[in-house]
């Protein structure tokens, strides 16, 4: 496999986003999604609807996101679609939280290492494309959150959740936190549900990850640390395993002492295993082009 390209550049602007973006010269075709993460109530770190805009419009994405499985305010959808309000997503754009009505989208996974079949929004089925738009960060559960998480936690609906956090024991969130697994078991589910989304949509995908107020804790904490490093910069490609990868060697490289409390938490939790095991089923590469762009 050749090597992907990855674009990068350290200026964190909203219109940048954009210029790089154009770069990979790839026209996202038909009705596009652009899978966010839009913040817990009380969290301090996500991406805000302003800084995603010009982006959004530029490829006339409509917002999706789907509920979670666990105790806040997005676990169900009438509260789900109120904080979508509150936190100014439904004011800027059109927005589908797209497991609000079932039955879920069943994607089959054959050559799955731990699940066989992913669970995620029927909703999905109404677009053609997707534009994976990830807050590159640490995770209590994961290790790290980039582009790998969005697909697979961040499409599933919330017995998909369930079905991944489990490594394929349960889809009932009330029964979640009794049957948690190994956590690489955990991993490679979340590198198999990945897959069944970007050969779902066959090429026409696009993934954007902002490396900004670094915090070890996900956006879905509605509780989180401040970031412990500085903001890094932007990096856009058309592989999710090459994207990921090349963050977390730019964290490893930043001369950042703040780095040591990121890398803390995702090697606490072998997060990297996530991106191996995706490249393992050969749906992108480790294998990287950086590319920086210099304003």
């Amino acid at each position: 496999m050749e090597k992907a390209k990855v674009y990068f550049s350290k200026e964190l602007t909203s219109q940048n986003v954009v210029k790089i973006y154009k770069l990979l010269g790839k026209t996202l075709p038909g009705k596009v999604a652009v899978k966010v993460h839009s913040g817990e109530k009380g969290n301090q770190n996500y991406l805000r609807p302003e800084f995603v805009k010009p982006i959004v419009d530029f490829v006339n994405g409509t917002i999706v996101e789907c509920n979670t499985a666990y105790d806040g305010q997005r676990n169900y959808s009438e509260k789900h679609k109120k904080l979508l309000e509150e936190h100014g997503w439904s004011k800027d754009f059109n927005v589908d939280l797209m497991d609000e009505e079932g039955p879920d989208l069943v994607l089959e996974i054959p050559n799955g290492k731990v699940i066989k079949e992913n669970l995620v929004g029927k909703n999905m089925k109404n677009y053609e494309s997707m534009l994976v738009l990830s807050h590159f960060k640490g995770h209590p559960m994961g290790g790290y959150g980039g582009a790998l998480k969005q697909l697979s936690i961040g499409c599933s609906s919330t017995a998909g959740k369930t079905w991944i956090h489990t490594a394929g024991k349960v889809k009932d969130q009330n029964q979640l936190w009794d049957n948690l697994p190994k956590q690489d078991e955990f991993l490679e589910a979340m590198a198999d549900a990945a897959q069944s989304v970007v050969k779902y949509f066959k090429g026409n995908m696009v993934f954007i990850n902002i490396m900004c107020n670094m915090s070890v804790d996900c956006d879905c904490c509605a509780v989180a640390e401040d970031p412990c490093m500085k903001d890094i910069g932007i990096l856009v490609s058309t592989d999710p395993i090459a994207i990921d990868q090349a963050c977390i060697d730019l964290v490893k490289k930043a001369d950042d002492p703040g780095k040591q409390h990121l890398l803390e938490r995702i090697n606490s939790k072998n997060g990297i295993h996530t991106i191996d095991a995706a490249a393992e089923l050969g749906f992108g590469t480790k294998e990287y082009e950086l590319i920086e762009i210099f304003q």
